[in-house]
């Protein structure tokens, strides 16, 4: 069943896409909060319980965007001058201790990055709708094949003595240029696949939400159970207390309330807020962790 112009959401009720985004931020603001200070025994868990929804939310919407926009090269050189600049900021932290926080934590916020991958994705998607197999499959492909090409060329450097200038060079490239899925703490593989589910069932919203909903429970929960429930100390209330990313299937009863509609935008708030809130909360949870003395 998909949704017709008698349906109540197409009618205007509901949750247009900028009314999504806002709720998906929101609640981003929350799981960020706990994430950065959460060393400090004051913040909840359930400001991070929430959270769990805000990256399902921003990648429905990211879907949405980009079926709809205008230039799909631009939207996804905007996406890129934000995920390349906060991956190399990311690499450095990672492999050279530049600005990490005293007790060793650095944030590895790389949602954005996903995007960059599945953009091209999503078009190799619509090319093979269109008949044109090469161009989509080549899209489709190297995005996902792109971590083991880098290890290959790593491998050449190191056996042709390239030296560890080359090395790190090649390194810092699958952080920030050309992002590798495997090298995103913040989503991946799982997360592309989900994107990827959401692209192709988009004309259908029942079968969208359903398939994305079982992907995510059977890889967040399901996966997670079940290697864990043989080590040493774990119960499976902890599925509700500690190991709550699954809680992110909650986040398609919003999807499914979308209108199709856009609503008021605000572009700019939504590419900015993300690296500045990231930054600015990373600076104060550094300021906290100085005076305590950690």
């Amino acid at each position: 069943m998909t949704m017709t112009q008698s349906s109540p959401l197409a009618r205007g009720r509901g949750l247009d896409g900028t009314t999504l985004k806002l709720i998906a931020l929101g609640l981003m603001l929350l799981d960020h909060i706990h994430y950065f200070f959460a060393f400090t025994g004051r913040i909840p868990d359930w400001f991070s319980m929430l959270g769990r929804l805000a990256a399902p939310l921003f990648l429905f919407c990211a879907v949405e965007g980009f079926a709809h926009t205008h230039s799909r090269p631009r939207y996804w050189l905007r996406l890129w001058a934000i995920a390349a600049p906060m991956g190399l900021l990311r690499f450095f932290m990672q492999y050279g201790g530049v600005f990490v926080r005293a007790d060793g934590f650095y944030p590895q916020n790389g949602f954005l990055s996903n995007l960059v991958l599945l953009v091209p994705i999503w078009q190799g998607i619509d090319w093979l709708r269109q008949r044109k197999f090469a161009r989509g499959a080549a899209a489709i492909a190297l995005p996902l094949a792109w971590p083991f090409l880098l290890i290959g060329l790593y491998g050449l450097l190191r056996g042709d003595g390239g030296g560890w200038v080359l090395e790190t060079a090649v390194a810092a490239v699958g952080y920030s240029v050309l992002p590798c899925w495997n090298f995103i703490a913040d989503g991946g593989l799982t997360y592309l696949v989900g994107g990827v589910i959401l692209y192709l069932f988009r004309g259908v919203r029942p079968a969208q939400l359903a398939a994305w909903g079982l992907w995510t429970f059977a890889t967040e929960f399901g996966g997670v159970y079940l290697a864990l429930r043989g080590t040493a100390g774990f119960a499976p209330l902890q599925m509700f207390t500690t190991y709550y990313e699954w809680f992110s299937v909650a986040a398609a009863a919003l999807m499914a309330l979308y209108n199709g509609r856009r609503g008021a935008g605000h572009k700019r708030l939504f590419y900015w807020f993300y690296p500045a809130h990231i930054y600015v909360l990373y600076a104060l949870s550094w300021a906290v962790c100085a005076r305590l003395g950690q």
